[in-house]
């Protein structure tokens, strides 16, 4: 290696390394130096308007506690909003500007110039294909979360207050790490097909070979292959599931299992009577957030099928339809009309944890 040669290449990284200590350090700075001061300044002020309400009840005494009060305030709300301030900007730029342009745009056509009204919202409906793309996603919507959650749930039960319970849920919860891109392969090589005359590669293959059966191409088969797919992202969201699940079943109050195993119930009448209305919270949480993740799938899809043999979803849809096809207008149509269908469900958990807070 010569050092000659890569001295600027070394250079370049030595001021990469500056310019990274240089911003972390600043970000600490601004983030905790700062925060002290005008805490300090804030306690200070508020000290002295206090000693001053705190004297001689005189009109103007009064008046100069209140000026310095409103003016901590106005510092406080300066001082937030100079912090929320670049959130804001982000928020903005990534979010509230794509989502309106992308709404302007699915009113255009593909080429978005000219304007088509309803044109491309309609069409949703009409074509057979999309037709069975929103099928499709409705059977995700309904199996999924059902599914995730009630394995989630049994498996929360049966590891509850077990001799290995930290390792079971570590299995368990082990997929939720793994990226969908990660578990679609994975599961690819599960599906793999090779005729007759090959040995199966295929897990799935290979056990329906010894059972007796031909070698099927599983992914190219439907319905059977969404249900397929489905299993994929049942097996990532179980995990969660447990976890949440689990953790409800044990703030279950002691007092309340011990006075219903006094009373003689069994274990099915523990389940149904005690452990599930206590933990019908955490349940409708878990099944809002998993068919929230449900609606937006798209790595699954793409990864394993893109979408062909009739596994098409939403996203994947959408993505084909706006990149591929160059159908701008269509795929922003298909993505305002996920995020209509998105909406719903995030008020309903927002209002769900206000009154949970509430209580």
């Amino acid at each position: 290696m010569d050092f000659a040669d890569e001295a600027p290449k070394l250079l370049m990284l030595l001021y990469g390394l500056i310019a990274f200590v240089v911003v972390v350090g600043g970000l600490l700075l601004l983030l905790d130096v700062v925060p002290t001061w005008f805490a300090r300044r804030r306690e200070a002020a508020l000290l002295a308007a206090s000693t001053a309400a705190a004297g001689p009840a005189t009109t103007a005494a009064t008046v100069r506690a209140r000026r310095r009060r409103s003016v901590v305030n106005r510092r406080e709300g300066g001082f937030g909003f100079f912090f929320l301030l670049p959130a804001l900007l982000l928020l903005a730029v990534g979010l509230v500007v794509p989502a309106i342009r992308t709404v302007v745009l699915s009113f255009k056509d593909g080429n978005s110039e000219n304007w088509v009204g309803l044109r491309n919202y309609t069409w949703m409906f009409a074509q057979d294909e999309i037709f069975r793309v929103l099928i499709n996603t409705l059977t995700w919507v309904i199996v999924v979360p059902l599914a995730a959650t009630a394995i989630g749930l049994v498996y929360a039960v049966l590891v509850d207050r077990s001799r290995f319970e930290a390792v079971a849920k570590a299995l368990i919860f082990m997929p939720m790490a793994i990226s969908f891109v990660g578990a679609s392969i994975i599961w690819r090589f599960v599906y793999a097909y090779r005729s007759a005359e090959y040995d199966q590669i295929g897990l799935l293959n290979h056990i329906w070979v010894l059972l007796g059966g031909e070698p099927q191409q599983w992914l190219q088969n439907p319905p059977l292959n969404t249900f397929l797919l489905i299993v994929i992202m049942v097996w990532i969201q179980a995990g969660f599931a447990t976890v949440v699940l689990s953790a409800a079943i044990k703030a279950i109050p002691a007092d309340v299992v011990e006075a219903a195993r006094l009373d003689g119930v069994n274990s099915w009448q523990m389940f149904w009577r005690i452990t599930l209305p206590s933990i019908r919270p955490a349940m409708v949480v878990v099944i809002v957030a998993i068919s929230i993740a449900t609606l937006k799938v798209f790595d699954i899809v793409r990864t394993t099928t893109n979408g062909n043999y009739d596994t098409g979803v939403i996203a994947n849809e959408m993505y084909n339809q706006a990149f591929r096809f160059g159908q701008t207008g269509q795929g922003s149509a298909l993505a305002v009309f996920l995020f209509v269908l998105v909406i719903p469900l995030v008020i309903y958990q927002i209002r769900n944890l206000r009154k949970q807070r509430e209580v």
